[in-house]
């Protein structure tokens, strides 16, 4: 039972109390406990981390390197050029290997649309960071 007036809203501690919708900020600051599946990468990057504290940390770091990563990586692309990525990353998942293999992949590809040379873009994939292949793929969707 609620001990406030009939118009007051419910607070903290009040059975009928809802969270509000948090705001970017807060979701950067708390968003709870989940369980996640250790695959071989997240096994290797964890190894010799002890406690769960250990983990976390490690794993948010990563993360925030990986996000700044993305912020400041990859390509300008027209809409052909994006077009033909999305056609072949639309494969499913992209390991690192065929992340490497894009240019290779764009030469050899059908997918043809207006405005789309294929060499050019290929060119332009070849002259690029890794780091700036995942930011397109990462941005495609993928």
């Amino acid at each position: 039972m609620s001990h406030q007036p009939d118009d007051a809203a419910p607070v903290r501690g009040d059975p009928t109390w809802v969270a509000p919708a948090l705001t970017e900020s807060e979701k950067s600051r708390v968003v709870g406990k989940t369980n996640v599946f250790f695959g071989p990468p997240l096994a290797i990057l964890a190894a010799g981390q002890k406690n769960t504290l250990e983990i976390s940390g490690k794993l948010n770091r990563t993360a925030e390197r990986y996000l700044e990563i993305l912020r400041y990586h990859g390509l300008e692309l027209s809409e052909p050029e994006r077009l033909c990525l999305a056609h072949i990353c639309h494969i499913g998942f992209m390991s690192p290997l065929e992340i490497r293999e894009l240019p290779d992949e764009v030469r050899f590809t059908t997918f043809e649309c207006e405005g789309l040379d294929k060499e050019a873009l290929a060119v332009k994939l070849d002259a690029a960071s890794f780091a700036d292949l995942v930011a397109v793929v990462e941005g495609l969707g993928f």
